[in-house]
């Protein structure tokens, strides 16, 4: 490693190298080989005209030595890095979060390199003093997230706002991964029922007494129904005449809700909370209902955990045991998805999210009282699934 290795890797020449270029530079080679490069790479930039400061250099020594260590946690890393003066923080006082370089789209490329730039103008006018960044003042460190949340969130002489346009490009692949995602899993769907020997008939007698027996839940203004009513989008207690087509709404939303519990619940912060506390069956934080609970967890059941599951009861067939243990090891041992859940934790998680399943299929008539899959259940489950994941087509 030496000066042109640190040019080439910054694509700049050294009279123009920054100090986040050398340190990037710097961590882009195994730690003991930048520090025997250290010595004559300083000296190099000296020669070059571009000595950058005492500061910096001891800085440099003192994180790749504590990474040689083993010591330095990737947030010394990152926090040396950001001391730098012109790179970007991780987690903004406002937990804006930058994309991972190789994650970036091409608005969120065009928004960090202008970032970039216009901290390095910072640094240049004297506004920000990495000096003082690089020993832990308090003061320079708070003026420089300060600095970095007001260009985030004002205007570019074009009208876009940095914050904005990066978080609407990252929701945009957010939607098409999980189209992507559910698209595969419906036409996984559809080979696995094609494949089965023997599809089963609509049992029409339990149909009609399940969807008695639902319509009677869906206007109880607790739980289940208020649940059930906002997995089938059923708002204003308009709900359709015909019994297939209200089981089947219903059984669907399951798998994909189609809206909040009321205009009250923010479900983004259910989901955002800690997994496993808040999908317990009775929630550990006090702010959060039962509903919330429940609605979360089958917010957080992934595609392919519906498909091993459904497809695994659609083979075995009506009379088979249908609890979230048993589902969980169904999902665990599929061979119709690559899943790796050797980690009991994994298997709890599983059986805890579909602990919310199963409950709110017995008032659907899929399972008995004893967690027995129902002729309805082998029915109606596989058609069910493929309707959730057809809406948009």
């Amino acid at each position: 490693m030496d000066l042109d290795f640190v040019s080439a890797h910054a694509e700049r020449a050294a009279t123009e190298l920054t100090r986040r270029d050398v340190a990037r530079a710097l961590l882009a080679v195994p730690s003991g080989v930048a520090l025997v490069a250290l010595p004559d790479l300083r000296r190099a930039m000296l020669a070059a005209g571009n000595p950058l400061s005492p500061v910096f250099w001891d800085t440099a020594r003192a994180t790749l030595s504590s990474i040689e260590a083993g010591t330095a946690t990737v947030g010394d890393v990152q926090r040396w890095l950001e001391a730098t003066g012109s790179e970007p923080i991780l987690l903004t006082p406002s937990y804006f979060v930058w994309p991972e370089e190789d994650e970036r789209g091409p608005v969120a490329e065009e928004m960090y390199a202008l970032f970039v730039a216009y901290l390095e103008r910072r640094v240049e006018a004297g506004e920000t003093d990495p000096d003082a960044l690089a020993t832990g003042d308090p003061a320079a460190r708070a003026a420089y997230e300060e600095l970095q949340e007001r260009w985030l969130n004002t205007a570019l002489p074009d009208g876009r706002v940095p914050v904005l346009v990066v978080s609407d490009e990252q929701d945009e692949e957010l939607f098409a991964a999980w189209d992507e995602e559910e698209s595969y899993a419906l036409a996984e769907l559809r080979r696995i029922l094609d494949e089965l020997p023997k599809r089963p008939e609509l049992p029409e007698p339990e149909l009609r007494q399940a969807a008695a027996r639902l319509r009677e839940v869906l206007v109880f203004p607790g739980y289940p129904g208020n649940v059930l009513r906002a997995c089938a989008g059923f708002e204003g207690g308009l709900m359709p005449d015909d019994d297939r087509e209200l089981w089947l709404s219903v059984v669907a939303g399951i798998a994909g809700p189609v809206s909040d519990l009321d205009e009250d619940v923010d479900l983004d912060r259910v989901l955002g909370q800690d997994q496993e506390k808040d999908l317990a069956p009775e929630p550990a934080d006090e702010d959060l209902t039962h509903e919330e609970a429940v609605l979360a967890a089958l917010c957080a059941i992934h595609h392919a955990d519906w498909l091993a599951a459904v497809a695994a009861l659609a083979r075995l067939g009506p009379g088979v045991l249908a609890s979230p243990e048993r589902i969980a090891r169904l999902i665990a041992e599929s061979e119709d998805i690559t899943v790796d859940m050797d980690d009991p934790d994994d298997l709890d998680t599983t059986e805890t999210l579909f602990t919310h399943v199963t409950g709110l299929w017995a008032y659907l008539g899929i399972v008995d009282e004893d967690d027995v899959l129902t002729p309805l259940g082998w029915w109606g489950l596989p058609a069910a699934l493929e309707r959730a994941w057809s809406a948009e087509e």
